[in-house]
């Protein structure tokens, strides 16, 4: 099999000038189905998971349910799924075993923000990964929501998969004339000025003029969950 560097170098070459619908339309046919796209069904969520339906409905979709997620977010997951016709929703996260084991109040997250990320989001994605056996999978990181994703390409190699960033040179202004096209619904948190939204442990409001991704967080130096730039995780 070819490793996934040699991959993200090919794909470059074939796909690198596509971005979108069409991008994920290739992607699904190029990896036989064996890509999956990642959503935290999050503020910009709605404009990927559009594009992914417009692609195919059967895109299949990961979404990490940590135990510790907004009720809005949950309602606003159930809203886009039915609105764009979504059929392969695979929800997934912790195992009572994990969380008995690792997190047995609930409260690892007032001590290690880094411990409880690993073990509400990485390592449930790394099996899911894993036991589905992806070759790929898509994120909705993009370059203009923090100075460390600036140099965000559209094709990673991590883990021995291929990652896939198809909105990676989208602005702010893109995406918000993608949100009116289509006139999709906005994450009933966002006018409360939740720009970013994870876990409600986790997640605050964000100031005026600020880093939409400073409200994760707050107060640390934490910036990633550890999805993004640990995923190497420990299938447990």
């Amino acid at each position: 099999m070819m490793d996934a560097a040699t991959r993200v170098k090919e794909l470059t070459e074939r796909y690198g000038t596509l971005d979108g619908a069409p991008l994920l339309a290739a992607l699904h046919a190029e990896f036989g189905g064996r890509i999956a796209l990642l959503s935290s069904f999050g503020t910009e969520s709605a404009v990927l998971l559009a594009l992914a339906a417009e692609a195919t409905p059967a895109f299949p979709v990961l979404f990490v349910n940590t135990g510790k997620l907004f009720g809005e977010t949950l309602r606003y997951r159930d809203q886009l799924v039915k609105r764009l016709g979504l059929t392969d929703l695979r929800e997934i996260g912790p195992t009572a075993d994990d969380l008995a084991v690792h997190d047995p109040r609930g409260m690892l997250f007032k001590n290690d923000y880094d411990a409880c990320c690993h073990l509400r989001k990485t390592v449930p994605l790394e099996r899911a990964l894993t036991t589905a056996g992806l070759e790929a999978w898509v994120t909705g990181r993009k370059r203009f929501q923090a100075t460390t994703r600036a140099a965000l390409p559209l094709f990673e190699a991590e883990g021995g998969r291929v990652k896939v960033n198809p909105l990676a040179n989208w602005d702010k202004d893109r995406l918000e004339e993608e949100f009116t096209r289509r006139d999709l619904p906005r994450h009933p948190l966002e006018a409360d000025g939740f720009l970013s939204i994870g876990c409600y442990t986790c997640t605050e409001r964000v100031a005026p003029g600020a880093d939409p991704r400073s409200g994760r967080w707050a107060g640390s130096a934490k910036t990633e969950c550890g999805i993004h730039t640990t995923m190497i995780g420990t299938a447990r």
